[in-house]
């Protein structure tokens, strides 16, 4: 496997379409990650307190419509 700093080098060399091409799959890429993450997350229940934290806050007039 190519080490961080070859990765990084093999990228700068990339032409400008390719490195269009490269960022939005990587943005994809991260996405599908975060993704899998607040999943795992709200499964485990780490997210059970915050949600209910906003949710109170919300019914005590604490929040602004976005």
């Amino acid at each position: 496997m190519p080490t961080l700093q070859e990765i990084e080098s093999q990228i700068a060399a990339l032409s400008k379409e390719d490195l269009v091409a490269f960022s939005a799959w990587f943005d994809e890429f991260q996405a599908e990650a975060w993704e899998r993450q607040i999943e795992a997350d709200s499964r485990a229940g780490r997210l059970d307190g915050p949600i209910e934290r906003a949710m109170r806050d919300d019914a005590d007039g604490k929040s602004t419509p976005l």
